[in-house]
């Protein structure tokens, strides 16, 4: 059954990783992204509206439905503000990284919760691969208004992936998962909107891209649930590290699909951060 397990959060990587490449590879990522999330927001309506009759509502579970539903809006703008500003290589790891970094710190407060010395050791490999990945360490790395921004965009996104995992974590105990993916396609639909309405984008993105599009609205709830089922099947401790491993894969994507430059350094500093989210998932 771990072999099974295995292989379906091996998929479960490779398919968060390819979903983020069609997005950086599409031409206008909001509307790519609203056209992923639109056709995502049919095919989950069902279950959000069995997990909406069959809850009992209250204000604390209504004020943390709006609140995953405002984190992940701005999450997925920011998504698409990230890949016009920094190469795939450069800014999935540090998004993926980033939410790493804050999530342990986080919960060691609020949930009274505490990590290990090869946890923390852990920690300090994502710090120091995110430091890499950003330039900070580089004289060559040009501090323009690009480079800021790329930072600016993917901490804010580490901090918006942060605020929905804390917040989802309580949503789960009254919400499906299935239902809670349905709030991630009416954030992303309500807070793309504004772009999509001002750029009118819309028709050709869908025309030249439609296919990634289709598959996209595939991949990426697909990516979550295929970790849910795979949870099901072996330990958690045992898979969560494993799931990271989508880090490399966005990066070696950006590097021989993508084409982008400083492969070798991309690398190396993706799979430093990979393994201080391993360190921190079984060890930690």
């Amino acid at each position: 059954m771990f072999i099974y397990g295995l292989m379906l959060v091996i998929a479960s990587a490779f398919a968060h990783a390819t979903w983020n490449m069609f997005a950086k590879r599409s031409i206008h990522k909001e509307s790519f992204l609203f056209c992923l999330h639109g056709l995502a927001a049919i095919l989950f309506m069902p279950f959000f509206i069995h997990d909406i009759y069959v809850m009992e509502w209250t204000w604390p579970t209504g004020l943390l439905l709006l609140s995953s539903l405002f984190l992940q809006g701005i999450y997925l703008w920011l998504v698409s503000k990230a890949y016009q500003y920094g190469d795939l290589s450069k800014v999935y790891p540090m998004m993926r990284g980033t939410a790493a970094l804050i999530v342990p710190i986080v919960s060691v407060f609020m949930y009274s919760e505490s990590l290990s010395l090869v946890g923390w050791i852990g920690w300090g490999f994502i710090v120091g691969g995110l430091f890499a990945l950003s330039g900070m360490f580089s004289s060559k790395e040009p501090r323009d208004r690009r480079w800021w921004l790329t930072l600016a965009v993917t901490t804010s996104v580490g901090l918006c992936t942060a605020g929905y995992t804390l917040t989802d974590k309580t949503v789960v105990e009254f919400f499906s998962p299935l239902g809670l993916i349905q709030i991630s396609n009416f954030g992303a639909l309500l807070f793309l909107a504004p772009s999509i309405v001002r750029t009118k984008q819309l028709r050709q993105e869908w025309r030249v891209n439609w296919r990634t599009i289709v598959l996209g609205t595939i991949l990426s709830p697909g990516s979550y649930l295929l970790f849910l089922y795979a949870m099901t099947l072996a330990p958690l401790a045992h898979l969560a590290p494993i799931r990271e491993f989508s880090i490399v894969i966005g990066t070696l994507l950006g590097i021989f699909v993508l084409k982008e430059q400083q492969g070798r350094t991309r690398i190396v500093t993706s799979a430093v951060v990979a393994a201080g989210m391993a360190l921190i998932s079984i060890w930690g």
